[in-house]
């Protein structure tokens, strides 16, 4: 969107560690974790007991224009700099941002104005072009992608100084979606209870998370590439019992993403560990086992039923066509893959 190159989260945190800050940023986009992160930081570009006097924070629905620019305008008090954000910059159109370009083209030098938008993108096409023109810095926060998710976990584990195996990993990666803040909070919840150098189990995940370790969308996967029916059913049964922790719907998903990938698999040229890795969005061939496994038990005929009765229990869980308990409906989506 913006014309100078665009910054990074690591880039601002390091900057604003530094000590140094630009007059203007504008931070944005789906994903909220970073922005939530980054504001953090600049409130602490104030010292605390500085705050009352420095650190200006305004909610854009709650505001005018005027007020903001106002703001910005001020004199810091016995400090060097003072810290303005305007936050839910989402909230607004872009009428009102375009009323801040006057103070985009001349920003005060005393003042860091930040424009946070939370879950979408600033408006004002006069605001950006005036924005870009003082070198303002632009970073659009996106949401992860499917195979980011897992290297973003490892890498918050890896942080704190801990490791995780396999199983773990792919129960949290079921467990959290691909939401960063719920990622960032789900594992938060494991460094802290465990010491340096300690590996993150699926017992631990069960014990801190609450997410079983032997009846959840991962080993729902595993026993249908498995072909083991009797497992399936029984785990099936389970998320019954606690419909609260596994939604069915969500286990469709699960399903859904498995046969998508195994079909990508069976008409791949290279069945090799490094060609179904690439088929299948793996990171690491001990990923692999569930492929291995479906390669062997289905066709490429059974696979595209598969993915066809799953696509019917989506929209029958929708309420299209069918009011049955979603459970029974669970259970008719197995009974159709398994025959």
């Amino acid at each position: 969107m913006a014309t100078t190159p665009a910054a990074t989260f690591e880039g601002i945190r390091a900057q604003l560690r530094g000590g140094s800050a630009s007059p203007i940023y504008v931070i944005h986009g789906a994903e909220g974790y970073y922005i939530d992160v980054l504001i953090r930081d600049f409130e602490a570009l104030v010292p605390e007991d500085e705050r009352d006097f420095n650190l200006t924070v305004i909610y854009a629905p709650e505001a005018t224009p005027d007020v903001v620019v106002d703001a910005c305008r001020r004199y810091p008090l016995m400090a060097d700099r003072q810290v303005v954000i305007l936050k839910e910059a989402q909230s607004v159109g872009a009428l009102f941002m375009d009323k801040l370009a006057a103070y985009a083209a001349k920003p005060s030098p005393q003042t860091v104005f930040v424009v946070a938008a939370r879950g979408d993108l600033v408006k004002g096409a006069k605001f950006i072009k005036a924005a870009q023109a003082s070198k303002a810095l632009f970073f659009e926060s996106k949401k992860l992608r499917d195979n980011q998710v897992s290297p973003m976990i490892q890498q918050f584990v890896s942080a704190a100084g801990l490791s995780i195996d396999a199983k773990a990993l792919a129960m949290l990666v079921e467990h959290t979606g691909s939401d960063l803040s719920r990622i960032h909070n789900e594992v938060e919840k494991v460094t802290v209870a465990l010491p340096k150098g300690a590996a993150v189990t699926p017992s631990v995940i069960e014990k801190l998370i609450g997410v079983s370790k032997d009846f959840n969308n991962f080993e729902l996967v595993d026993a249908v590439a498995r072909r083991d029916v009797a497992t399936a059913y029984r785990i099936s049964e389970y998320f019954r019992s606690n419909p609260r922790q596994n939604p069915a719907i969500m286990t469709g998903v699960a399903l859904f993403g498995y046969f998508s990938k195994l079909l990508l698999c069976r008409y791949s040229p290279d069945l090799s560990d490094r060609g179904l890795m690439q088929s299948s969005g793996a990171r690491f061939p001990g990923q692999l086992a569930n492929y291995k496994e479906g390669l062997r038990n289905y066709t490429a005929r059974q696979i595209i039923s598969a993915i066809s009765a799953i696509r019917r229990f989506d929209v029958r869980c929708k309420g299209v066509g069918s009011r049955a308990n979603e459970y029974d409906l669970l259970h008719d989506m197995l009974f159709a893959i398994f025959h």
